[in-house]
């Protein structure tokens, strides 16, 4: 919780590798994730330095292994499950397993090809027997007849004496020319028209389509083809005829002359074909088995590759020194974790056989340290959402632990259903029981991604909504009966409030709770039931719900100005604690702490009956600042909530207004003064400084002896050289005197902002009701054989809209309003939020270019 709380103490170290040890050492930091590594070289380019050419095997590596997953995905072979996490491999090992992926890669390359060139071979044999047995009967068509598919009226531009055929050629004695071949159906009718327009009609273009869908040798897809015929007359227009098949890749084939000749070459087709079936299926059998063999040990070899290239990469960051036999890195480390770091580089020395050992050395800083704040699964989903805003300052408070309660609570202020927070809380229950399952954690869909990283939230979402939806006595819009009603008709009666005209000559009725003797003391929990059926139900709910929502909001930014004041303490500025919190406090109690008091003191004091002459609260909140008297000194003022409340009110206005010009001016004015009359305190300090950057142990002699001293220099052993050295008095006031108009406007706004939890409560609500009139209400009203039919398909879609306008829609609206209050309202009270998040160096964290590209 300390962790989680304020982050854990960071320290800067200094490590001294030996050069033989130096990669085991990183190995062993890297499973761990304890440090992160500093650039000790920034001025080096990265083609510059030492180990460039292993990470450029290690890429090589990575292509080949990535070339391995893909022709592995393309096969349908499934990787072994990724359980194991094997070591980063010695140095000495590269070369092996370059050799391994390499034999690898060229003996896949080789068969791969074999199988591309046999099916190329397939493909043209299968397309040269189509093209044979659909041209079979194109020349043989009576001469008589107009040609297949030669459509002369779609070609005005020609002469009627250009247009030849068969039978005019073959009475000039005309020497015939054929082209045969394939070409894509979508290129059919350009190619007609371009053979018409080039060739001036002298060509005869016969066609049909293929039945079976042939594959593109290109794409690899299954593509439609055609068999085309084309007969020419003379050498000069069959060039042409070639160049534009050519320009449209037409796949063309021999024609055979005769008939003999065609049946011949169908014959040797159809061995072929038969012997190029039985050497692709051993090919293909023998790639498998290929694939298989390096599907066994390709993810080992991926991980592997992984580590080795991220040593190489940390490598690349450390310092040589001028020996060259040690080299020296920079990290940071959490204080905590410095003996399992001294534990991790005698392991590395140990495994790696160094006779020297290395080891480790914190070093002084000024630097401001990265934030580590530990968390687990339940809290890192909370912890995002922190972060999303801003990571907390170095030792700043964190507010994720108290956002693990107030974010779902608020949520479900808004949201609060308790039907509806039951199926959340169900459906993030069935994530959070099947968190380990591989499938559910490996997906490429975001949004579900997105929703399994968040299950816990969204499970505490569910459980905030469920006692809210008590609270409100709201489930699918209607009321539970739990405890019985308070109110019943036979005490209306009795009370003389209806009588027997009354119920016979409404429709509706206004319940009316200012009868004492109708309800019998407050309910159990939440709200009567009897409201649901109120037509004043709206109105009743409308003044609960607001004055809720300022309650809540006003006890939570009352928290925040508070969490701010332990931020002041642990930083050692005292006088933030006088010059800043106190009146920030002061103003927001004595105001706005104020209204919450009155709107408390009214419950208590006001029952149901005295509701007719009851003062309103907003007419006194209002006269509070205009500072009007009560009703015993002026006419036709409202009449007090309770007596001396006018001199309260206006003392409490006093101490705010008074509270301003101090959160103005004090910070400022307080650090000038100690700039221009405290310098010998600074002067202390910064004889305290040299002290405690020498050792660990003289910081906290340093410490004991600043909190003996007090005040008057413990405050500044943080900020005091700087404030000395860098302090400017029209900067500070400046950057103060926004800080206190946004604070005091601030308040006025985030009170107003909280009333976000009343609307969005009511909106909810009403979508609810409206719901259920529309839809469920329809199939409820047939009481027939027919309707308990008619209620199933009612209820699907009633359940449809539910889930996706209400759960979903309504879900994420009431997420982002409570993810708002707490950015702005509440975190901006203290949180800062301009911190550096740690980053370890763990082999864990260090997705590898496979990963980017999906191939794992």
């Amino acid at each position: 919780m300390g962790s989680l709380l304020r982050g854990e103490e960071m320290c800067l170290a200094q490590l001294f590798l030996q050069s033989g040890s130096a990669y085991d050492c990183i190995s062993e930091l890297g499973e761990l994730g304890l440090v992160e590594f500093r650039d000790l070289n920034p001025n080096v380019n990265a083609f510059q330095r030492k180990h460039v050419s292993e990470i450029k095997k290690c890429e090589e590596m990575e292509r080949i292994l990535g070339y391995l997953l893909r022709e592995i995905k393309k096969a349908n072979i499934s990787v072994p499950e990724r359980d194991m996490n094997p070591v980063a491999p010695s140095p000495k090992s590269i070369l092996t397993i370059m050799e391994q992926l390499q034999r690898l890669e060229v003996e896949l390359g080789e068969v791969t090809r074999n199988k591309e060139k046999l099916q190329k071979n397939l493909l043209e044999l299968t397309e040269y027997t189509h093209m044979l047995r659909i041209t079979r009967n194109f020349v043989q068509r009576s001469a008589e007849r107009e040609p297949l598919h030669v459509q002369y009226e779609e070609f005005p531009f020609l002469e009627k004496d250009t247009r030849m055929d068969y039978s005019s050629m073959q009475r000039l004695g005309a020497k015939l020319g054929f082209i045969s071949g394939l070409i894509q159906r979508a290129k059919i009718e350009a190619f007609e028209r371009m053979l018409w327009r080039v060739c001036k009609g002298y060509t005869i273009l016969s066609y049909a389509e293929v039945e079976e869908y042939l594959e593109d040798p290109d794409t690899g897809e299954p593509t439609k083809s055609v068999v085309f015929l084309i007969s020419y007359w003379g050498d000069q227009i069959g060039q042409k005829v070639k160049k534009i098949c050519d320009c449209y890749h037409c796949h063309l084939y021999p024609y055979p002359s005769s008939n003999n000749e065609r049946n011949d070459v169908v014959e040797g087709l159809r061995t072929r074909i038969q012997d190029l079936y039985t050497v692709l299926h051993r090919t293909e059998d023998y790639l498998r088995q290929v694939l298989i063999r390096a599907s066994e040990s390709v993810y080992t070899w991926m991980v592997q590759v992984k580590k080795m290239k991220a040593i190489y990469y940390i490598l690349n960051l450390c310092s040589f020194d001028v020996t060259n036999k040690c080299l020296i890195a920079e990290v940071w480390c959490p204080v905590n974790d410095i003996p399992e770091l001294r534990r991790a580089l005698e392991d590395g020395s140990r495994k790696s056989g160094a006779t020297v050992p290395s080891f480790v050395n914190r070093i002084p800083t000024t630097d401001t340290p990265p934030t580590l704040i530990r968390t687990n699964k339940f809290t890192s989903g909370f912890q995002n959402i922190v972060d999303a805003y801003g990571v907390c300052s170095y030792r700043e408070i964190n507010p994720a632990p108290f956002t693990l309660i107030t974010f779902p609570f608020l949520f479900a202020v808004m949201f609060g259903d308790l039907g509806h927070g039951v199926l959340m809380t169900l459906f993030a229950a069935l994530m959070v029981l099947h968190e380990n399952n591989r499938k559910l954690k490996n997906t490429r869909n975001e949004i579900w991604n997105t929703f399994f990283e968040g299950r816990y939230i969204i499970l505490m979402m569910g459980l905030f909504s469920i006692y809210t939806g008590l609270i409100y006595n709201d489930c699918f819009s209607k009321s539970l009966n739990i405890f019985g009603s308070g109110w019943s008709v036979k005490a209306m009666f009795d009370a003389n409030v209806w009588k027997d005209s009354d119920v016979t000559a409404n429709t509706y009725l206004t319940l009316d709770p200012n009868t004492s003797r109708v309800f019998h003391g407050p309910y159990p929990l939440g709200i009567d039931p009897i409201w649901n059926l109120a037509s004043n139900r709206l109105t009743f709910l409308n003044s609960f719900k607001m004055k809720m929502s300022v309650i809540l909001g006003i006890i939570h930014m009352t928290f925040g100005v508070i969490l701010s004041s332990y931020n002041h303490i642990y930083f050692r500025k005292k006088y933030n604690l006088y010059l800043v919190f106190l009146p920030q406090l002061l103003f927001l109690m004595c105001l706005f702490g104020y209204l919450v008091f009155m709107i408390v003191y009214k419950w208590l004091v006001f029952s149901v009956t005295d509701s007719s002459f009851a003062p309103s609260i907003l007419i006194h909140f209002i006269n509070m600042f205009l500072m009007q008297r009560d009703a015993g000194d002026a006419r036709g003022a409202p009449r007090p909530l309770y007596p001396g409340q006018t001199g309260l009110q206006v003392f409490l206005v006093v101490i705010a207004v008074l509270s301003v010009p101090v959160l103005l001016l004090g910070k400022p004015v307080y650090l000038n003064w100690f700039k221009n009359g405290s310098r010998r305190h600074v002067g202390m300090y910064r004889g305290y400084e040299r002290v405690r950057r020498n050792s660990d142990e003289d910081l906290i002699l340093l410490r004991n002896h600043d909190e003996e001293e007090g005040s008057s220099h413990s405050d500044f052993s943080s900020s005091g050289e700087n404030v000395s050295e860098e302090f400017n008095f029209a900067d500070e006031l400046l950057h103060q005197a926004i800080h206190t108009i946004e604070f005091c406007l601030g308040c006025i706004s985030n009170t107003a902002s909280y009333l976000r939890l009343w609307a969005l409560s009511l909106a909810h609500a009403q979508l609810s009701e409206v719901l259920w009139a529309m839809v469920m209400r329809v199939g409820l009203r047939m009481d027939t054989r027919l309707g308990v039919l008619f209620l199933v398909p009612v209820f699907g879609v009633f359940a449809v809209l539910t889930v996706s306008i209400l759960l979903i829609m309504e879900g994420l609206s009431a997420f982002l309003h409570a993810l708002r209050l707490h950015w702005v309202e509440f975190q901006n009270k203290f949180y800062g939020g301009t911190g550096v998040k740690f980053c370890p160096f763990a082999f864990s964290l260090l997705p590898s270019s496979l990963e980017h590209d999906g191939l794992l």
